[in-house]
């Protein structure tokens, strides 16, 4: 099968090109798929049958349209969410979408709490303090995270990880999910509490969502009101999840005390590329970069040689699933009644 590797990096054709040799044709486009990098699926004048894409592309329905027009017939995620594409565009023109929903959830869950003990603990700030001498432990001064509440905002595969490492540290657990994970009640007790329960009471928050209409900016400005004073709010999900101003407007009154971004509502805009160069002309972004208690990291989460080994495998086994007229990991078959 002839595939079009949209948003490809020199990782994608490490782990893509060593798994899928001898079995399939890629071509890869250091380009983003939008709809007008669209015609690169004819470069060099092959005929692609399917795209392979990452987070930041956009398959909205103009896309998908233009795919459809292009001869493609099948959508490969090289993540898990299906937020940056139109599933019911796809379905009406006859392409079918698969993604890999299972590929390391302890990669993005370690992160996330990297993220934690890092803001905690200041490493970041010890780090270049010790690099030029300076061994003062002033502004240094953390936590124990044991005996602490920790917050896990969605318990699917990630949160589910993140929660077995927090209840390592001695920690105790929250949780809020429209979907209660009996396995991890029994692993951890983790407590399934209401909305405004979890807010009100947990000093970390790790956010673990899918993006959906209903989750975008849960982490608001009423949202934020109702947490504890100095609270440490960690996102290795999704950007759209936080509101990014509500978040600057909390961290300047001293509501958040410790925040960690792994991603970025904006991001298609930024990450993935060197712009050391360049004039970083998104002001949020800019003021977010200010605050001495804030850690930023360019949606990395999943970059682990596991978890790459494991989506390229995921990846391949689609492509077989695809043409074989199996529907696992499939995202636009009709659902079951």
């Amino acid at each position: 099968m002839k595939i079009a590797v949209f948003s490809s990096k020199p990782w994608d054709k490490e782990f893509l090109g060593k798994q899928f040799e001898n079995k399939h044709e890629l071509t890869f486009i250091s380009q983003r798929l939008e709809p007008e990098s669209v015609d690169l699926v004819k470069v060099g004048g092959k005929e692609h049958e399917a795209v392979c894409i990452f987070v930041n592309d956009d398959c909205q329905k103009e896309t998908v349209e233009k795919l459809k027009s292009s001869g493609i017939k099948l959508i490969l995620l090289r993540c898990a969410g299906t937020d940056n594409v139109d599933l019911e565009a796809a379905k009406s023109a006859g392409i079918k979408v698969y993604s890999v929903p299972g590929y390391s959830p302890n990669a993005v869950a370690e992160h996330a709490v990297a993220l934690v003990l890092s803001l905690n603990r200041k490493i970041h700030k010890s780090y270049n303090r010790v690099r030029e001498a300076n061994f003062n432990l002033d502004g240094l001064l953390g936590f124990d995270i044991k005996g602490k509440t920790v917050g896990v905002f969605g318990t699917g595969r990630i949160g589910a990880v993140f929660a077995n490492i927090m209840k390592g540290f001695g920690a105790k657990l929250l949780a809020y999910d429209v979907y209660k994970n009996e396995n991890l009640v029994k692993e951890t007790g983790i407590s399934y509490v209401s909305l405004d329960e979890m807010l009100s009471q947990s000093d970390i928050i790790s956010i673990h969502m899918p993006l959906t209409k209903e989750t975008t900016h849960i982490i608001n400005d009423a949202n934020i009101e109702k947490m504890k004073k100095g609270v440490m709010i960690v996102n290795t999900s999704r950007g759209p999840l936080v509101d990014t101003k509500a978040v600057i407007r909390g961290l300047k009154t001293g509501k958040i005390g410790y925040l960690g971004l792994d991603v970025y509502e904006e991001e298609k805009k930024l990450f993935y590329e060197d712009r050391s160069g360049n004039i970083l002309d998104d002001d949020v972004f800019a003021r977010l970069l200010t605050f001495p208690n804030v850690i930023i990291t360019g949606h990395q989460a999943f970059f682990t040689r596991e978890a790459q080994e494991n989506i390229v495998g995921s990846t391949l086994e689609n492509v077989s699933n695809f043409l074989e007229g199996k529907d696992t990991n499939e995202q636009t078959k009709e659902q079951k009644k």
